[in-house]
């Protein structure tokens, strides 16, 4: 029995996908041949023939309604395996290509990917990265990102399927400056009465809490910061500079540590420890690029964790 395809429908979805990876009708114009118009009235065809709307459309702002992200979600690894399987029919051995979209964690991308993202592009010169710092997870499909990088708990609410890609120690560090004007804590249960550096969780809207662990032993510490920070590298310059003790992750402070810059105070406390999590739209499979990149990313975490 002969099979009939709708290629007006396969054209429209073509289009909705390169509008919500694009961000924006006009974006996406370019990457389809087409005018902003006629991206237009692509999604309008492509509304029409499935009877519901796709897209919500403002003067602000353009964002999938729930019709659309479930048709999104479920399409999306349909047109993936047939690029796919068009690239293995011609004999591609460029698989790992296109632009690739990252939500990540402004922290790793500044001390892991900044040094990393060269052998990246290098090792897959058809891939375009784009690596956007932002606050939380947010909407991955709305806002056109092919996966996230995050510190800590994977989000609760949101369609999101997530892989722990390492964990890294969490260090209570100070200057030898700090250390001799002020001396040096024993104990956590000393830190309240010394200057510390706090950061601020922008995600979650509030300082991290400050915790040490040790053979099963919890014990958490209230501090009255001096300094507060959303930006890690302030937060290690004041603490290198002698401003106070500051907790960070080991492979931010490793060299640091090791070039004598900065002391590890509790290092019979070493038990805190924080993941990283690669996060994803609930897709059920992964374009080629994306599944690239978190490999590279694990091989790069291999020599910080």
């Amino acid at each position: 029995m002969a099979m009939t395809y709708d290629g007006r429908l396969l054209s429209g979805v073509t289009v909705l996908m390169a509008v919500v990876e694009a961000g924006s009708m006009a974006r996406a114009a370019e990457g389809v041949g087409l005018t902003a118009s006629g991206v237009g009235r692509a999604i309008q065809r492509l509304e029409t023939r499935v009877g519901a709307r796709l897209l919500d459309r403002t003067t602000r702002a353009m964002r999938l309604t729930e019709v659309g992200r479930r048709f999104y979600e479920q399409v999306g690894p349909h047109l993936d395996g047939i690029e796919e399987a068009a690239r293995e029919a011609a004999g591609s051995t460029a698989a790992v290509r296109g632009r690739l979209r990252v939500n990540t964690d402004p922290v790793f991308s500044q001390f892991v990917l900044a040094r990393g993202s060269a052998m990246f592009l290098d090792r897959h010169p058809e891939v375009r990265l784009e690596l956007i710092m932002r606050d939380s997870v947010g909407d991955l499909v709305a806002d056109g990102f092919d996966l996230a990088l995050r510190f800590g708990d994977p989000p609760a609410v949101g369609a999101f399927s997530t892989r722990k890609l390492f964990e890294t120690r969490v260090l209570t560090v100070a200057a030898p400056a700090y250390i001799e004007r002020h001396g040096r804590p024993t104990h956590p249960n000393n830190l309240p009465a010394h200057r510390t550096i706090d950061f601020w969780d922008a995600a979650h809207g509030r300082a991290y809490d400050w915790e040490f662990r040790r053979d099963g032993e919890v014990m958490p510490v209230r501090i009255d910061a001096r300094i507060m920070t959303s930006d890690a590298p302030t937060m290690l310059g004041a603490c290198v500079s002698g401003g106070g003790i500051a907790q960070i992750l080991e492979f931010v402070g490793r060299d640091l540590i090791h070039d004598g810059r900065l002391v590890d105070l509790f290092p019979d406390w070493p038990g805190e420890r924080f993941p990283l999590h690669a996060i994803f739209p609930s897709r059920h499979q992964r374009a080629a690029k994306v599944r690239a990149f978190v490999e590279f990313v694990e091989e790069m975490v291999i020599d910080v964790s």
